[in-house]
């Protein structure tokens, strides 16, 4: 029997089975598919990604298939510079392939013990008080503690479950592709310069070595059904901008909608939902992959929690009414987004507002601190603005911050010396260092990096140990 059975090894459940095998959760990941996805995407990592991946040793791994570029420019595609001084150390988005992140966080989950098999496919589930049964595709039936659909928007669990997946069926759907592009660059450039003037949803951006990528609107093309094809790009480009640019070549095609969901709940007992089975939306801002990796980090530590036995009551609970209202936000900015890239006047008109607000500092720091998730504050009640925010990657006496949340456990940092973590130091770590670069006394950090206390009285801090610790060792 397992701990848990994560239905699904992309990204989300990847990251999910890593952050368990950190507290010696027994671990099997199911995948359909039976080999890795073959086409080269690139996908962003925003700044929050980044900081979790550092937080468990995986940023340099990461760093290095990756191209880093400047954060700004996100919202909409409206072409305004990063703002300065954003409160993270790693304030950038990474590019990276996506068959490449996948295989890293896999790798990852492996390395500490997660099993993974491909070729596994979940077709049905019972659950009762002691756990779920699973059935797959072949007859076999395993059993587990709980079961986690990170399958995908078209989620096989979620379906099963019987969870409402409210929301707005697609209404526009784009072409998306990486090709070889004949043309010169500098036609390229002037001519994607002047067709971006009214088609907001087209690009010909350059990766090197004669590689584009290439978005262009697919109205008229095609059955949605069927993927497309290189000459429907070609069809589309010279509808659109009057020439297809001499693409060849493709690396990968897709069309993807506008079709926006948010599953009503994210657990009914023994089961949850993470990533795209919880929630879809369009890939403006490039959130999806991170929102999901996010999800996986607020309940990797909560689930290990109820597995061995540590957590309290309604812990467990928190892992909905922390990132239920995160997606919901996120849905609503892509919502915005894409409302900014119609050719219609109203929305032009809205956009090119919006372009001149951008101009002032706090506009334009809020929407990136939105969409690099850097923004989030979960509700952990009244208290300093610093209370459930992300903690960025400071220096402190043994080196950096982030380095010491390596094993998942919470982290008391200290800066009065004179508190400890007392009963609960087998789950919390304690740093006493009155050098640490803080404005405030000491802080308490869950396992993904959010602080959930901040003060410097023992018994204060004794109660918020307890709310999301537990009860003391005897």
């Amino acid at each position: 029997m397992f701990d848990v059975i994560i239905a699904g090894c992309g990204p989300t459940g990847a990251t999910l089975a890593a952050e368990l095998r950190l507290h010696d959760v027994r671990v099997l990941v199911l995948e359909k598919e039976t080999a890795p996805k073959s086409f080269v995407r690139i996908v962003g990592l925003h700044a929050r990604s980044l900081e979790l991946m550092a937080m468990r040793g995986l940023l340099d791994r990461v760093l290095e298939h990756g191209r880093r570029r400047p954060a700004g420019g996100f919202f909409a595609a409206i072409p305004k510079p990063a703002p300065e001084n954003l409160d993270s150390a790693h304030a950038y988005l990474l590019g990276i392939p996506q068959p490449v992140i996948e295989r890293l966080l896999e790798e990852h989950a492996i390395e500490l013990g997660a099993q993974v098999r491909r070729g596994w496919t979940v077709t049905g589930f019972e659950q009762d008080d002691e756990g779920v049964t699973v059935e797959l595709a072949d007859g076999r039936r395993l059993r587990s503690r709980y079961l986690v659909g990170c399958d995908g928007g078209r989620s096989t669990v979620r379906k099963l479950l019987g969870v409402g997946f409210p929301g707005e069926p697609s209404r526009a759907e784009t072409l998306m592709g990486e090709m070889e592009v004949g043309a010169p660059q500098e036609e390229i450039a002037a001519r994607t310069a002047e067709v971006r003037e009214s088609h907001q949803r087209f690009w010909l951006r350059p990766f090197g070595g004669g590689v584009y990528s290439v978005l262009v609107p697919a109205e008229g093309v095609g059955d949605r059904a069927e993927p497309p094809t290189l000459e429907d790009f070609k069809q589309r480009l010279r509808a659109v901008a009057g020439t297809d640019f001499g693409v060849h070549s493709p690396r990968w095609l897709s069309r993807f909608g506008d079709a926006t969901r948010l599953a009503e709940r994210y657990r009914v007992g023994r089961v949850l939902l993470a990533g795209d089975a919880a929630h879809i939306h369009p890939p403006i801002g490039g959130q999806g992959l991170n929102l999901g990796v996010q999800d996986a980090f607020n309940l990797g530590w909560k689930l290990a929690a109820q597995i061995r036995g540590w957590a309290p009551e309604t812990l467990l609970d928190t892992y909905q009414a922390e990132r239920h209202p995160v997606a919901e936000d996120v849905l609503d900015n892509t919502r915005a987004q894409t409302e900014l890239l119609s050719t219609e006047p109203g929305p032009q008109a809205v956009r090119r507002l919006l372009t001149e607000l951008m101009d002032f500092d706090e506009v334009n720091r809020h929407l990136i601190e939105k969409i690099t998730a850097i923004g989030v504050r979960y509700d952990f009640g009244a208290g300093p603005d610093l209370l459930g925010r992300h903690l960025r990657d400071i220096e402190v006496k043994q080196g950096r911050l982030y380095d010491l949340l390596r094993h998942g456990r919470g982290l008391l940092l200290d800066r009065t010396e004179r508190l400890t973590a007392g009963g609960w130091s087998d789950r919390v770590d304690h740093l006493a260092d009155p050098t640490a670069a803080l404005d405030v006394p000491c802080v308490l950090l869950r396992p993904d990096g959010h602080v959930a206390w901040v003060g410097d009285d023992q018994q204060d801090l004794d109660d918020h140990l307890s709310r999301w610790f537990g009860r003391p060792a005897d």
